[in-house]
């Protein structure tokens, strides 16, 4: 079969597991469903089964756009196995989450799941890329499986879940069960203990490459699931819909069952839903619609079986319109220069977002490159520039790999620190207002924004300096920021433009914007403007 050629670096291990720690900090928080609300203008992008095939991922994200809180999506499981790519989804999947929580979402399906990847091929592909850590992150991986939403309901009128129901699947339990003891779907509640997971995980994966087993005694009987509880899980995740009436076991695939159009629609009057959404099954379309419109079928990953055996497709929904389908097919044609521009896109994004807080942040970052700069030469080591980065950003990156799309760097390998504010600028209204001022209102101006909302009792969008300075009290004593009276005085009225005594918010938040010289065709329009 053939497959793109990727030139991917494989991301180091310390970063694989402090993404897994941090989203599982996240999900942890989360309920069993995760509730979202659309509307016409922010529709939501729906994807099916992954399962590793990064091209895939990339062609979505390259017809569709990038994540974003205007462009939100969920998946809707099994990120993994079967395919090489399942670790670089999972982090791509993770990162878009981390980055947007409220605007991308992600279901559990039955290929989350430690045993099922010992099966196929995930579990490999982790020691295999991780010689070192990959234990480590396997260990991690069961665990943040269990803290996966195991739905989404959009509008209160849409259930998107892996697999699907049967005739007992209760909403309102399922909404109150533990997920995190669901380890795994495929042993039922009391039949193994984590002893024995352990020595089958040491056969299945290599004597070398074994999950810690806790012991017999871990696996007690709190710990677990009932059985009721179980199985209700597991028709979410594993069932499918068949065109016959009733409910019957899902023989084919040894969990879940097969729900008929009646089941679907005594299931969706019951909980007052329109329809339920699912992925689970390859379709030769990428999509199929069932149960008289009630069911919708969504499978993402093209090429599946082979070379052309399926197409991948998205759904994208707005309130109140109908579901329009998206097929896409990955070909050595299709993955080539739209999948590199792609990523090419995403780094550029990302290294964008990374200048504005580095600016936000100018005066404090000028101050730590001159302490290390004893010989007020302009420069310093790579070495002492990361390092600077990370303690004063709090930010732990690769500033080492990432310094050359950041700061120029001369033949000794030392880092003329100033240039790494060289393509961007924080422009300000007033050429009086001190740097440091600047940089907290442009770090802080969404907070300020919420904070603004509630003193803003009338909604007239206009502020008192009264109001202002109790505002700055508010916002100073909450984020533990310098900047004294006198300065925000100073400040307000210099944005009182008419001297009326009040001053329009967002006029005064759309003052401080940030100027990013990235226009390397005109080189002309590359001279820096000195804010300082």
């Amino acid at each position: 079969m053939h497959h793109c050629p990727h030139f991917f670096w494989i991301l180091h291990a310390h970063y694989v597991l402090e993404v897994l720690f941090e989203t599982k900090k996240v999900l942890k928080q989360m309920p069993n469903f995760t509730h979202i609300k659309t509307s016409p203008s922010k529709e939501i992008t729906i994807c099916g089964d992954l399962h590793g095939k990064l091209d895939d991922l990339l062609l979505i994200f390259y017809k569709n756009g990038l994540p974003s809180e205007k462009n939100p999506y969920v998946f809707n499981g099994d990120f993994v196995d079967r395919g090489k790519n399942s670790i670089e989804i999972l982090m791509v999947l993770l990162v878009s989450f981390l980055v947007f929580p409220n605007d991308f979402h992600l279901n559990r399906g039955n290929h989350e799941d430690f045993m099922m990847n010992l099966r196929y091929g995930f579990t490999r592909e982790v020691l295999q890329k991780y010689k070192l850590h990959g234990k480590k992150i396997l260990e991690i991986l069961e665990e943040f499986y269990t803290w996966l939403p195991i739905g989404t309901i959009i509008d209160n009128e849409i259930l998107v879940i892996h697999g699907g129901i049967s005739e007992s699947t209760d909403l309102n339990l399922l909404h109150q069960i533990e997920r995190s003891k669901m380890k795994t779907v495929l042993m039922p509640p009391g039949s193994i203990n984590r002893g024995q997971i352990a020595d089958l995980t040491r056969s299945k994966a290599g004597a070398t490459s074994t999950l810690p087993g806790k012991g017999a005694s871990d696996d007690s009987h709190s710990e677990q699931l009932s059985k009721h509880e179980w199985e209700q899980i597991i028709d979410l995740l594993w069932s499918d819909p068949k065109g016959k009436k009733g409910c019957y076991p899902n023989t084919s695939r040894g969990g879940g069952c097969y729900f008929g159009p009646d089941v679907t629609s005594r299931f969706l009057n019951k909980y007052q839903l329109k329809m339920l959404i699912r992925s689970h099954e390859c379709k030769p379309d990428g999509y199929e619609i069932c149960h008289d419109g009630k069911v919708i079928t969504v499978f993402s990953a093209s090429n599946y079986y082979e070379e052309g055996s399926n197409r991948g497709a998205y759904i994208k929904l707005g309130h109140g319109t109908t579901p329009r389908f998206f097929q896409y097919q990955v070909t050595s044609s299709s993955c080539l220069s739209p999948l590199h521009q792609s990523v090419h896109a995403m780094e550029s994004s990302a290294i964008m977002i990374l200048k504005e807080r580095m600016i936000s942040r100018k005066t404090d970052l000028t101050h730590a490159f001159q302490l290390r700069d004893h010989s007020r030469s302009g420069k310093i080591s790579v070495a002492q520039w990361a390092f600077s980065m990370e303690s004063t950003l709090g930010l732990n990156l690769p500033w080492r790999s990432l310094s050359s799309h950041l700061v120029n760097t001369d033949e000794d390998g030392n880092v003329d620190y100033m240039s790494s504010f060289q393509d961007i600028h924080i422009e300000k209204p007033v050429k009086k207002v001190k740097s440091p001022i600047v940089e907290s209102l442009y770090r802080y101006r969404s907070d300020l924004k919420i904070i603004f909302n509630i003193i803003d009792s009338d909604h007239s969008g206009l502020i008192s300096m009264e109001e202002l300075r109790t505002m700055w009290k508010l916002f100073s004593a909450h984020y533990n920021v310098c900047i004294d009276d006198l300065q925000v005085d100073e400040l307000a009225n210099i944005m009182d433009l008419n001297k009326d005594g009040s001053i329009d918010f967002n006029e005064f938040l759309k003052a401080f914007y940030v100027v990013h010289k990235y226009d390397n065709l005109n080189k002309s329009n590359t001279n820096v403007a000195n804010d300082e």
